[in-house]
C-alpha cells in the first residue's frame, strides 16, 4: 500500500507506538493529545514477553529493560495463615522469557524519545472528537471545538477506554464497569525481591498486591507499585476513615507491605483506578481503525492490557504493508488480533471475580481449585502461557515472536 498521511488520537502508549511502527514502514502519522502537556496517566504495569517483542521492532526495548524490573515469577497467597495459593514460574517456558514491570512514566517516556527522534509531530490541547468524508477518499478529523485539523488518509483512535469516536462503529458497546478497582501508589522499594510480583487475598474482598517497576529515567530509587482493592463507591468512606487506620489494615493482613508506607502519612500518594470490560466486535469504521483501549479493555488481572495495545500497533502496520487498499488493511488487522483479544477478554471476566468480588463462594472455590493445577502438568502450562500474555484459545498459545510480528 502507498505511504498514508495518518492521525492518531491519544499520545498513550498505544498512540506513541503506533506512530513508531508507521514511520517506520514509511507512513507520515501525527499525533493529537487532548491535554495540554502529553504525560503518562496511570500506575505501573506490567510488559508481557510478546509485548517486549513488540518494543525491540521499534528499537524501544533495551531502554525499557533499563528502567523496568525483569519479572520471573507471579505469587499469590490466602488468609488466614498466607499459604501459596498460585504461582506463576516463567521459567517453564521454552526459552528465555520473562514479564517486565515498568513505571508508566518509564514506558511513556522512551516511546516519546523514540517518536521525537523519527521527527512525528505531537499537537496537544487537541482532541478529535469526529471523523467526516473529505475528497478524493480522504479524511477531515474535527477538534472538540469544531475546528477542522488537516486532512489525512487514516485515523487510529488509541484514546483509551473513553474514546469519543468509538460510537462511528455503530452499535458500539458500552464499558461495563467491574465492580472493583483499587488504590495505587509508586513507593521506593524497601526490601521486596525485584523479580517478584506478589498478590496477598482475603477471600476475594480484599487484595494487596506489589509490583517491582524498575526506577524513573531520572532517579535511580528502585520503585514499586503498590495495590488495593476496594470497590470506587467505598473510596470515599476509606478517605474519611483517615491514612493511619487504612494502614492498620494492610498492616493485618501484610506487615512487610505496610513498610512500604512508613514515610506516607496521608492519601496524595494514591490514585483511585477504576476498570471497565468491553470489545468492539469489529475494531474499525470507514478510514479509521481502534486500538488498545480504545478498542478493548478489561481489568488488569491478567496483566495483558498495555501488551496488547503494542501488539495492536505492530499487527495495524503489518496489515497496511500487506494490503492493496485501506479496507482490505482493516480486515486483515482484525483478524489478526481477534483470537487473541478475545481469548484475553473471556479469562478476565472469568478470572476477575475470584480475586475481587464479594461472593465468598468464588474465593473458596478458587482457594480449592488453584492449588490443584500444580497436579497437573498441562494444565500448569496452560496457566502459565496465558498469565505470560501467550494464549489464544482455551488448548492453544503462541510464541512472543509470532505475535509481535517479528521476522527476524
Amino acid at each position: 500500500m502507498r505511504h498514508l498521511e495518518i492521525a492518531i488520537s491519544g499520545c498513550g502508549p498505544a498512540g506513541l507506538a503506533a506512530a513508531c511502527f508507521l514511520a517506520d514502514a514509511g507512513h507520515q502519522p501525527v499525533i493529537y493529545e487532548r491535554f495540554a502537556e502529553a504525560r503518562p496517566v496511570g500506575a505501573g504495569l506490567m510488559l508481557q514477553p510478546a509485548g517486549l517483542m513488540a518494543l525491540e521492532r521499534i528499537g524501544c526495548r533495551a531502554e525499557v529493560e533499563a528502567l523496568g524490573s525483569r519479572i520471573t515469577r507471579f505469587r499469590g497467597q490466602h488468609a488466614p495463615d498466607w499459604r501459596q495459593l498460585v504461582e506463576v514460574d516463567y521459567s517453564r517456558l521454552p526459552g528465555d522469557l520473562y514479564g517486565l514491570g515498568i513505571h508508566r512514566a518509564s514506558l511513556f517516556t522512551t516511546l516519546q524519545r523514540a517518536a521525537g527522534a523519527r521527527g512525528i509531530a505531537i499537537r496537544t490541547a487537541t482532541d478529535i472528537a469526529d471523523v467526516l468524508p473529505g475528497p478524493h477518499g480522504r479524511l477531515r478529523p474535527l477538534g472538540l471545538d469544531g475546528r477542522e485539523l488537516p486532512a489525512v488518509d487514516l485515523v487510529i483512535d488509541a484514546s483509551g477506554v473513553n474514546s469519543r469516536l468509538r460510537r462511528l462503529v455503530g452499535a458500539a458497546p458500552s464499558p461495563s464497569p467491574y465492580r472493583y478497582g483499587a488504590i495505587w501508589a509508586s513507593l521506593p522499594n524497601t526490601d521486596f525481591a525485584r523479580d517478584v510480583l506478589l498478590q496477598r487475598y482475603v477471600a476475594a474482598r480484599h487484595m494487596v498486591g506489589v509490583l517491582p517497576v524498575g526506577h524513573l529515567p531520572d532517579s535511580p530509587t528502585p520503585l514499586v507499585t503498590l495495590f488495593w482493592s476496594l470497590r470506587p463507591e467505598d473510596h470515599g468512606a476509606l478517605l474519611a476513615a483517615g491514612f493511619e487506620a487504612w494502614r492498620g489494615k494492610v498492616a493485618a493482613i501484610w506487615p512487610q507491605a505496610a513498610r512500604l508506607l512508613d514515610d506516607t502519612t496521608e492519601f496524595s500518594a494514591f490514585a483511585l483506578a477504576r476498570y471497565a470490560q468491553f470489545t468492539l466486535r469489529v475494531p474499525y469504521a470507514e478510514g479509521i481503525v481502534f486500538i488498545g483501549d480504545a478498542a478493548h479493555s478489561t481489568s488488569p488481572q491478567l496483566g495483558a492490557g498495555v501488551t496488547m495495545a503494542m501488539l495492536d500497533a505492530a499487527a495495524l502496520t503489518d496489515a497496511l504493508a500487506a494490503s492493496d487498499s485501506l479496507p482490505t488493511a482493516q480486515q486483515t488487522y482484525a483478524g489478526r488480533r481477534n483470537r487473541h483479544i478475545r481469548f484475553y477478554q473471556m479469562m478476565s471476566r472469568l478470572l476477575t471475580p475470584l480475586f475481587q468480588s464479594d461472593t465468598r463462594l468464588l474465593a473458596d472455590l478458587r482457594d480449592a481449585a488453584m492449588p490443584l493445577i500444580d497436579h497437573f502438568p498441562w494444565l500448569r502450562r496452560r496457566m502459565t502461557e496465558t498469565f505470560a500474555g501467550l494464549g489464544t484459545g482455551l488448548f492453544t498459545a503462541a510464541r512472543p515472536d509470532t505475535l509481535a510480528g517479528c521476522k527476524f
